[in-house]
This record gives C-alpha cells, sequence and structure tokens, in this order.
C-alpha cells in the first residue's frame, strides 16, 4: 500500500548505484581514463575539452533546471471540475461536512482557510493527574471499537465511539438554506457502556471552534462560564451562529445541572490543539449539581481573557481558538446548533432551532431514509443476506463516507533529475498550494489521500453517489503537474503533515503508482449517466496527460515492457528490497534491483489505461487520441506479447523478469543483527519466482481472452489451498514461496508476503464473476470459485467484525484474524461490493 509510518513510505532512491549517491546528496560517479596532452597541441586540446565540457554541464544544467520547474508546475489543461466547484455558491450541499477524519468528531469547510469545529472529551477522576483528552483518532489510545453507523456524504450521520466504561454517539444533521450552506446542529450522548452501572462516572465535554484567520468570534458569555452563544462573520460563511444547548438526560427534554469553563486564545496550530487543552487543564472546580455531593474536576480556566497575543499584537490575523467545557453526571446529552445568518433570513419567516424534538425527528427521518436507499442501491434483503450482513455493509459504506477529507496545503516535491544517466544534486521543493477532496484508508493511521487507494475507495462511493465520485476524482487530476505527474501519498495542511515523519514527506516525480482512478472511470463509460460524460469530457485531457506520464515515464527495458521506477536499494538489511511504488510494497521481486526489470503488474495496468482511454477518446469523438492509444492497447492486449516477456514455462504461471536468485535469507550476524545473506546459485537474468496476487494480474484485470490456454494454469493455482486458497480469502503470496510470511528486515514484518487484502480479492471476485458469465472452457469453474471465494471472504470479514467492532487493513491467511491498522474502512468497503455481487 506504501503509505504510512510503519514500514512502506519512505520513498528511497532508484536501485541504481548512481541514483543512490544522488539521492543521499553524493556526486555521481564518472569513470575514464587517458593520458596528459602535452605541448601546444596539448593546450588546444584541453581548451576544446574544457569548452565542450562547459557546454554541456550548461546543457544539463538547463535542461535539470526545466525539470525541476516543471515539476512543480500545474499542467495547462482545462480544470475536470467547474470555476469555485467547492464554494457555497456552486455546492452548497457539500461546503461543510466532517471533513476531519483524524478527529473523532468534528466538520469544516471546503476552503483553503475553513472555519472548523471539533469534540474532545475526558472522563474525571479516573487516573492520578489529568484525565486523558480524547480528540484525534489514534491506533494505540485504548478507544475503540468506534465507526460511523450511518453516513451518506452529505447531510446525516451517527456515530458510535466505546472509550472504556463509556458508550459515546455523536451525530449530525444538516438543514440547506441561504447562501452560505445551510444551517447544521449535532448531538452528543454519553452513557454507561453497561446497564445497571452504579457509580456513574463525571464527564467533561470539550466543543470548540477554530478560525484559521482574520475571521471574527465573538462569545457571549452567561452566568457561571456558560457560553449563552458564539457569533461570527467571515466573508464565506457571512454571518453566523454557535449555540450550545443545556444538556438533558438522554431522550428527555428537561436540563440537565452542569459545570462551565471556557478558553479563548489565539490558533496554536491545528496539531497543537489538544496539547494546549491538556497544558490548561490544571484547575481544580467543583461540580455542584442540587441534592447531591460535590465533586471535583479538572477545568480550563473560567474566564473569556484574550490570552497569548504577546506585547506587540502576536497572534492577530493567525486565528482564534475558543472552546467552551461542560462537566456533568452520565447519562446526558448536549446538543451544538449552527445557524447561518443568509439561511436564517432566507424566508418568509424565522427557522426554528434544529434542537431537541425537531432534532430528534430530522436524525430518525435521515436515517429511515439511509436505509431505504441503501437498500435499493445495494438490495442486500433481497438477495437474501442476513440482518448482520446488512449492517455490515451499512456500516462499510457508512465508514468509507465518513472517512472523507478535504485539505489543502502545499506537499514536498523531489524532482526527477536524471539527465544523460546521471542524477544532478536537488533539495526538495514546494508544490503549489492545491485543494484535495478524498477518502482516506484509516482515520487512526493514514487519514490522508493515497492515489491507488481512492480509485477502490470510489468503486463504492460511485454506487452511492456518483457527484462525490466526480468531486473525488475531479480534485486529484487538479494535482497532475505539468508533465503529468500526480503523487501517490498527499500531506497536504498542517494537520496531515503533523501526522507524518519529516523524511516521508516528500514525494518523487519519478515514482508512479498503480492507476486505480481508471477502475471507477471504467464505470462511468459503462453506466450511461449524462452528469459522468459531461465529467468525463472535461477530464479527458488531464486523464490522457496523466497515462501519458505513466507510459513513457515507467517504460521497460525492452519495448511493451515496464518497470517500477523506485525500488529500495539492495541494502544489506533487507531481504528483497521493496517496490512501494507499486503498492505491494513488500511483494517479492527480483533479488538484485536493476534496468533489466519488466514487473508484470504495472505492464497490466498501463494496458488497462490504454484500453479505458482509448474507449473513451472513441465515445468523445477524440479521433486522434483514439488512433493513438488504439495500436498501443491492442499491442499491450495481445496475447503473444505478453506470453514473450512474462510466461514462465519452468513456473507455469505469468511472472516478473529480473536479475534473481532464490538463494537469498536474512541470518543474525551480531552486533549488526539480521543481515541478508546470498548463497548459490548466484543471481541472474530470469523470471522471478514469487507467486501470488502479481501472477494473476493479467487475469484480475480481465485481460485474458476466455478462451485462452492461460487461464486454467491461473484458476489452479488461485483454487490451490498450497498456494493461493485460503478458507479466509486468497492470501497475497504462496504458501509454498520461500518469502512466505518472512519478515523483510529485523524491524519490517511480512506485509504483502501472505496476509489476506480485499482489494485484490475484490478484483479476483470480479474476474471470476466476469470469465464466469462467458462462455469458454472455463466458464463453469469460474462460477463456482466465485460463489466460494466470495463466500470465504465476506463470512470472515463479517465475524471479525463482529468480534472486534472493526474493519481491519487485512486478514490472516491461518486464522482469518483481523490485522493492521483499524478501523480501516478504505478498500476493505469492497466487502460491500462483494456482498452485492457488484464488480
Amino acid at each position: 500500500m506504501a503509505r504510512g509510518e510503519r514500514r512502506r513510505r519512505g520513498a528511497p532512491a532508484d536501485g541504481a548505484r548512481t541514483a543512490e549517491r544522488a539521492a543521499r546528496g553524493g556526486p555521481a560517479r564518472r569513470e575514464g581514463r587517458g593520458g596528459r596532452p602535452r605541448g601546444a597541441a596539448a593546450g588546444a586540446a584541453l581548451a576544446v575539452v574544457v569548452l565542450s565540457l562547459a557546454l554541456g554541464l550548461s546543457g544539463c544544467w538547463l535542461l535539470a533546471w526545466h525539470r525541476a520547474r516543471r515539476a512543480v508546475t500545474l499542467h495547462s489543461a482545462p480544470p475536470a471540475l467547474p470555476p469555485d466547484s467547492s464554494s457555497p455558491a456552486v455546492a452548497p450541499d457539500l461546503f461543510w461536512g466532517t471533513y476531519r477524519p483524524h478527529v473523532y468528531f468534528g466538520m469544516k469547510t471546503r476552503s483553503p482557510q475553513p472555519l472548523l469545529t471539533g469534540l474532545m472529551w475526558a472522563q474525571q477522576g479516573t487516573t492520578p493527574g489529568t484525565p486523558k483528552l480524547r480528540h484525534t483518532c489514534e491506533q494505540g489510545d485504548g478507544v475503540g471499537p468506534y465507526g460511523w453507523e450511518f453516513h451518506d456524504g452529505l447531510s446525516f450521520g451517527r456515530q458510535h465511539i466505546q472509550d472504556g466504561a463509556l458508550r459515546l454517539t455523536t451525530e449530525f444533521v444538516k438543514r440547506p438554506g441561504g447562501q452560505h450552506g445551510g444551517n447544521w446542529s449535532w448531538r452528543v450522548t454519553v452513557e454507561p457502556q453497561a446497564s445497571g452501572t452504579s457509580a456513574l462516572p463525571l464527564v467533561s465535554l470539550f466543543f470548540y471552534v477554530v478560525t484559521d484567520g482574520k475571521e471574527v468570534l465573538v462569545p457571549e458569555v452567561g452566568a457561571k462560564g456558560q457560553l449563552k452563544f458564539i457569533s461570527g462573520h467571515t466573508s464565506e460563511l457571512g454571518d453566523f451562529r454557535f449555540t450550545l444547548m443545556p444538556p438533558t438526560s438522554p431522550g428527555d427534554t428537561a436540563p440537565k445541572y452542569g459545570s462551565y469553563n471556557v478558553f479563548w486564545s489565539s490558533n496554536p496550530g491545528l496539531p497543537l490543539l489538544t496539547e494546549m487543552v491538556k497544558s490548561r487543564l490544571n484547575n481544580w472546580f467543583q461540580h455542584r449539581p442540587p441534592e447531591a455531593s460535590p465533586e471535583r474536576y479538572l477545568g480550563l480556566p473560567g474566564s473569556l481573557k484574550w490570552e497569548d497575543r504577546g506585547p506587540s499584537g502576536q497572534g492577530q490575523g493567525q486565528g482564534q481558538f475558543l472552546i467552551q467545557q461542560v462537566t456533568l453526571k452520565v447519562p446526558f446529552s448536549v446538543e451544538l446548533v449552527f445557524e447561518s445568518g443568509s439561511a436564517q433570513a432566507g424566508g418568509s419567516q424565522a427557522l426554528e432551532q434544529l434542537a431537541g424534538s425537531l432534532l430528534t425527528q430530522a436524525l430518525e427521518s435521515h436515517a429511515e431514509a439511509f436505509r431505504e436507499r441503501f437498500e435499493k442501491t445495494f438490495r442486500l434483503k433481497e438477495k437474501g443476506l442476513s440482518p448482520e450482513e446488512q449492517a455490515l455493509g451499512q456500516v462499510a459504506l457508512s465508514g468509507l463516507l465518513g472517512g472523507i477529507g478535504y485539505f489543502y496545503g502545499q506537499g514536498l516535491v523531489l524532482p526527477d533529475m536524471e539527465v544523460e544517466g546521471s542524477k544532478q544534486k536537488v533539495d526538495p521543493v514546494l508544490f503549489p498550494p492545491v485543494p484535495l477532496f478524498t477518502a482516506v484508508p484509516s482515520r487512526s493511521f493514514f487519514p490522508r489521500g493515497f492515489l491507488w487507494d481512492e480509485g477502490f475507495h470510489q468503486l463504492v462511493i460511485q454506487r452511492w453517489d456518483p457527484r462525490l465520485t466526480r468531486e473525488a476524482i475531479g480534485h486529484w487530476l487538479g494535482l497532475l503537474n505539468a508533465d503529468g505527474w500526480i503523487g501517490r501519498e498527499q500531506v497536504l495542511g498542517d494537520e496531515a503533515r503533523a501526522r507524518v515523519p519529516s523524511e516521508f514527506l516528500v514525494q518523487r516525480t519519478a515514482h508512479a503508482n498503480p492507476p486505480t482512478l481508471l477502475l471507477p472511470i471504467a464505470h462511468m463509460l459503462e453506466g450511461g449517466d449524462p452528469a459522468d460524460y459531461a465529467f468525463l469530457r472535461r477530464a479527458f485531457p488531464r486523464l490522457r496527460a496523466w497515462f501519458s506520464w505513466l507510459h513513457q515515464s515507467q517504460a521497460g527495458p525492452v519495448p511493451l515492457s515496464y518497470r517500477w521506477r523506485g525500488r529500495d536499494p539492495a541494502l544489506p538489511t533487507l531481504l528483497n528490497p521493496k517496490t512501494l511504488p507499486s503498492g505491494l510494497d513488500d511483494y517479492p521481486r527480483a533479488s538484485h534491483p536493476s534496468s533489466t526489470e519488466r514487473h508484470l503488474d504495472l505492464r497490466c495496468w498501463v494496458a488497462l489505461g490504454a484500453r479505458v482511454l482509448m474507449r473513451l477518446a472513441e465515445q468523445l469523438g477524440e479521433a486522434e487520441a483514439a488512433a493513438e492509444l488504439g495500436p498501443l492497447a491492442a499491442s499491450l492486449e495481445a496475447e503473444e506479447s505478453l506470453d514473450e516477456l512474462h510466461w514462465a514455462p519452468e513456473l507455469g504461471v505469468f511472472a516478473d523478469f529480473g536479475n534473481h536468485t532464490k538463494a537469498v535469507q536474512l541470518k543474525p550476524r551480531p552486533p549488526q543483527g539480521l543481515v541478508r545473506v546470498v548463497g548459490r546459485p548466484n543471481p541472474r537474468l530470469q523470471y522471478v519466482d514469487a507467486l501470488g496476487y502479481v501472477s494473476l494480474f493479467p487475469f484480475l484485470l480481465r485481460l485474458l481472452d476466455p478462451n485462452s490456454s492461460r487461464l486454467g494454469p491461473l484458476l489452479d493455482v488461485l483454487a490451490d489451498s498450497r498456494q493461493l486458497w485460503s478458507p479466509f480469502g486468497l492470501r497475497s503470496l504462496a504458501a509454498t514461496s520461500p518469502f512466505y510470511s518472512q519478515r523483510n528486515s529485523e524491524h519490517d514484518p511480512p506485509y504483502w508476503r501472505g496476509a489476506v487484502w480485499l482489494n485484490v480479492n475484490y478484483l479476483a471476485l470480479g474476474a471470476l464473476h466476469y470469465y464466469g458469465h462467458l462462455k469458454g472452457p472455463y466458464q463453469a469453474r469460474a462460477a463456482k470459485l466465485h460463489r466460494e471465494l466470495r463466500t470465504n471472504l465476506v463470512s470472515n470479514v463479517r465475524r471479525q467484525y463482529q468480534a472486534t467492532g472493526f474493519l481491519w487493513e487485512q486478514y490472516s491467511d491461518q486464522d482469518g484474524r483481523g490485522m493492521g491498522c483499524r478501523p480501516f474502512q478504505g478498500w476493505t468497503s469492497l466487502v460491500l461490493l462483494a456482498m452485492a455481487e457488484d464488480y
């Protein structure tokens, strides 16, 4: 997946020695020899050499400078989305949203300088010292399970969060109106996890508002530190007001006693909000409900002193941070209401505040509408799936939609500076400021955009709301640089950057990623939606530029071959140098990286791209593009060419090709630890014996004719329990492989070396379904395998969800348990399409 702080996000230089030195800042080595010239002739010769060298160096420098400039220049093609497509004037219903996936609950506007809201909470008095403050989703904070029960991607959501003995339910609903995105309301309910609990804890909720510029917030405080409301004004939102309603018992309207604290300061920077609140929770207060014993709690300073501006007004223009703490006994509910001035003034009479029973009615109405729309869209009940499986499908969709984020900022880019076989030394440079509207793989571990994940995300989302998919793909295509490159990981804005180690922030313009956005594009081509067609017409120049860059920049050593740039160098600590740009990270490739490699999966992705772009060009009447793409698509899909470059007779399957030996292993060598030892036979140019997901790619992407003689052997290894078949789905690497379940280094456990991954299993299900409906010698077998694989895969994901409350990044091929990070409601949400048999 090539995405994270764990083991896959660093992108070292290409495997060549020259590139390795260049990446480390060292000079490229140039070898040469010759005698020293003598006399006048020697002087003339030397002058010619110096002049030629100077001209050559200046030419190299100019070319390098030109490449560096293009690397951080946005593509000149017209945008795929209309101007100001994220503004409240163009898309008012999408302007506000839960676009902060890394926090447990929060909302923001789709704006470069957004207004942000969020929730923190803490259970008082359970541990000595400062209570645990919950805010951002963390992998190891002990919270969970958590996730969205319902989320429609637009105007409504309901989430449940388990935190020890507490169960929180966060809900929101939006009400359209006016010119600035309308109104919305939250309800946060806190209850004991177990019924009949005698000792009810004291809990503090912290509701906050953050501005990111010169916007105005004006708090109106009432008695005992309670804010009556917060009024404000921004250029995008006009006038607005926040109101924190009095707490009540759940399901009741009678007010419940709460203690209040408030804090107001300049915005310290979004990544520092949690620490600022923690540092201010250093004063003891008394919670004194009527007819009950008082209890101590840690609270924020109880005044609205405008702090931290400094003697010269430091903090002016950097935004404001205003937070209200409300503390009371569980169980309770608290509501926060946002009202837009233009929405309130838009009708003939003032709108009733969306709170209390009116909010309850709106939430229930939206929940029922969600259920009805879900069944109409996916027909799980109609297909006979159980109530538990239907609930799993709703959670899979809702978690994916609830993980959509809006990001804005500048990424770091390292231009490809290889000129005439050497690399010029260059420092990373800032990409222009860009927005990105995208789903994320994991709210806790990967809360940002990943290119190859997003295509799989949008396969699910477009079935539910095609407009959201057009918005997301349009934003990704907006990241195109002048050469047609898109960075595979997008770290945009302070909040995203704060969660990524600095050494992993840089994206390299030589490195590609699987072009999975073509999968939802292909679905658009088949759907006949006029809005999709209009979008594809606008997007075509950018799609073509992106594909052209991939086809040209990743070209391999012989025609119609391709090679992922960016493999790790052959370091002595690595069992098999990783190929992060492929998305399959530690999947075994040639043991000794070289420019002679031919990567099967990349060729198949390029073949898919040529096919999709050719069909799109034909539908759009782009004759010149169709004429160019047609021969390439035909050549890449020709089985003779595929066989010539990638069929390994000695292995009986398709395979990578490169400088390879199986005689590699990690052995302990004190004090270095585990080091790679290469035995005999020595590496040589040959097909790579690494049976697994890569071997299946011509089948996975449906590039084989249903009568192909190669289809049978692929179905054989797919169905063999000694190879790829497991009771829980297809394993990523054959159980008979010497790399199966082997760690790649002392600190790098196996990743794509046996575990079951939903995205590739979904591709396999789609391929089995496809070949199972086409006449051919393997039709019946493909149909049977489809039924069995679907049952295994769905049953295991359901069992693990019921046992843990999470969808997981990957699943064990040994016992089916969830592994990796969680919640992982990115491409694991494809389980919904598997249940719906929608490929």
